[in-house]
């Protein structure tokens, strides 16, 4: 498996930070009512773990270990002021429905983990790479939850009314722990499934 494959594969499943890792539950849990709450709320922590990821690499060597976390914290919270500055420009709808979860990705622990664990350590082009997928891991995990959330709790898919019938409690804060349950126990059988699959036809 080559270099560049392993890390979109940890980003997108072996790592997936949010059913595998489990990270980043706030907004997972408080924004997935709708499937578009889960696409905005995704891209903004891409943005912000490639940009910072990029960034932390560069200065990986100039940076004095005793306060890393410390300009760890100040980087990610200069590209988060920048998704919010350009949301509350722009999409000013997408800025009030992510509401108080926008300025909690400072302390987003993907974000921080993955600049500790991987940027700190590893090149450029490896680290914007890595970024990028645990990015569209969790991009893509949270809106197929705020998909299924949003058909079941509100009969509808993107905004759009598709029947007049709707099941209240996957719009409820249970609903959010029962439908992230059912994910990530689904996600680890699939994967589990598939890792038996490949031992045995290697023969191991």
């Amino acid at each position: 498996m080559g270099k560049f494959t392993k890390i979109a594969t940890d980003g997108l499943i072996k790592e997936n930070p949010t059913l595998k890792l489990v990270l980043g539950t706030c907004p997972t849990l408080a924004l997935t009512t709708a499937a578009m709450n889960g696409i905005g709320m995704g891209l903004a922590v891409t943005f912000v773990l490639i940009c910072s990821n990029v960034l932390i690499s560069l200065l990986k060597k100039i940076i004095p270990n005793a306060i890393r976390i410390p300009v760890f914290v100040l980087i990610i919270a200069t590209f988060v002021t920048i998704v919010k500055l350009a949301l509350d420009k722009f999409i000013p709808s997408l800025y009030d429905t992510l509401g108080v979860y926008l300025p909690l990705i400072v302390v987003n622990c993907i974000i921080l983990g993955r600049a500790e664990s991987f940027a700190s350590k590893n090149p450029v082009l490896d680290s914007a790479l890595d970024g990028l997928f645990m990015g569209l891991g969790f991009t893509i995990s949270i809106t197929l939850m705020g998909l299924v959330r949003e058909f079941l709790g509100s009969g509808a898919v993107f905004g759009i009314t598709l029947f007049d019938f709707s099941i209240g409690f996957f719009s409820s804060s249970a609903g959010a722990f029962f439908t992230y349950g059912v994910f990530i126990a689904l996600f680890n059988y699939c994967i589990n499934k598939f890792t038996r699959r490949a031992k045995l036809k290697k023969g191991v």
